[in-house]
């Protein structure tokens, strides 16, 4: 799954073709995805500029002035900007055409497994922070008010595993399977371990681990494992840099110790017991 890293390259890479463009046609193959694609999308933004990109969690955030198209990957989506007439693949259910100096492109969301989502929230709708799929969000690791500190505060009554807790999402947004077992090692912390019972200086190394981790990650261009590519077609390359996720069986880069994989809430955990304690 595209995890905040493989949506902020993604961002990053459709802002240049998409803000202060002209929407000059909509295109839906499906009904929808996850769920259904809202009925006059069409009408609500032919004709409309787009003012700003932008990113909450995994949520893709495509900013009009009478509201916000929020654009989700799913497990398996990616999105391309492409010459309008560029052929069709399978699975490419969504086409917002925009004009520009390169003449009129196409913003396509190709999603095989059809779990991604195109929703519309509009401003007579209330506060963006209060959409369904946005309110019960933590705090962005990358922006100001995410530290050890908060860590500490609010696990203090939680006796999940941390690495179920980092997933939740609730207390920060956005650090994925991939990403909480990478961040966890470089804390030296063992996903096991409740997360009430982790102290304030443990949990300041998390933090910083979960900052460096995921800009090192958007640098990289995200992860490319098996469906993730980048808005220009090319893969990410963080994967090469992992120490523990998905390399079960095989030494620790830094101990030497084989590197672990556990089953915590239907998910792969991939760690080093030595190292992590």
């Amino acid at each position: 799954m595209p995890e905040l890293p493989e949506v902020e390259v993604t961002r990053r890479g459709v802002a240049p073709h998409l803000e202060q463009r002209i929407v000059e046609d909509v295109v839906l193959r499906r009904e929808g995805l996850r769920w259904p694609f809202p009925p006059n999308l069409r009408e609500l933004l032919v004709g409309r500029q787009i003012l700003s990109t932008g990113r909450r969690g995994k949520y893709l955030l495509i900013h009009f002035e009478h509201g916000v198209l929020v654009v989700h990957l799913g497990m398996s989506g990616h999105l391309r900007v492409l010459p309008e007439g560029t052929p069709l693949k399978t699975h490419d259910h969504f086409d917002l055409v925009v004009n520009g100096p390169e003449g009129r492109q196409v913003l396509r969301l190709h999603d095989p497994r059809r779990f991604g989502a195109v929703l519309w929230h509009g401003h007579d709708d209330g506060e963006l922070a209060q959409h369904a799929l946005l309110r019960g969000l933590g705090v962005e690791p990358l922006e100001d008010g995410f530290d050890g500190a908060l860590l500490y505060e609010a696990t203090r009554n939680r006796n999940a595993p941390i690495k179920q807790v980092l997933l939740s999402g609730d207390i920060v947004v956005g650090v994925g399977n991939i990403y909480a077992c990478e961040s966890l090692f470089r804390a030296g912390i063992n996903p096991k371990t409740p997360a009430g019972r982790i102290g304030r200086a443990r949990y300041d190394k998390l933090a910083e681990a979960i900052r460096v981790i995921l800009a090192d990650a958007i640098v990289l261009g995200g992860s490319t494992l098996r469906d993730f590519i980048a808005v220009n077609g090319q893969s990410g390359y963080f994967q090469d840099t992992y120490f523990v996720y998905d390399r079960a069986g095989v030494p620790c880069r830094n101990c030497g110790a084989p590197v672990r994989q556990i089953k915590q809430g239907q998910r792969s955990t991939f760690y080093c017991a030595t190292c992590q304690k």
